[in-house]
């Protein structure tokens, strides 16, 4: 009994636990968050090129 009670009370893995957890958490919020923002930056993108274009005789 006395081997399983110091393995409870062994917290030697616990730092690995918890990041293997926040780096799973990242990637979930990734996967997720990402195709809105991409959308969003693909469309100020297209819009800054064609103000650029409208304007670009000013930019010279």
């Amino acid at each position: 009994m006395n081997g399983f009670e110091r393995f409870l009370s062994d917290d030697s893995g616990a730092v690995t636990v918890d990041w293997v957890v926040l780096t799973a958490g990242v990637v979930v919020f990734a996967v997720f968050v990402m195709p809105p923002i991409q959308a969003a930056i693909l469309d100020m993108a297209e819009y800054i090129g064609e103000t650029i274009l409208v304007y670009r005789q000013f930019l010279q």
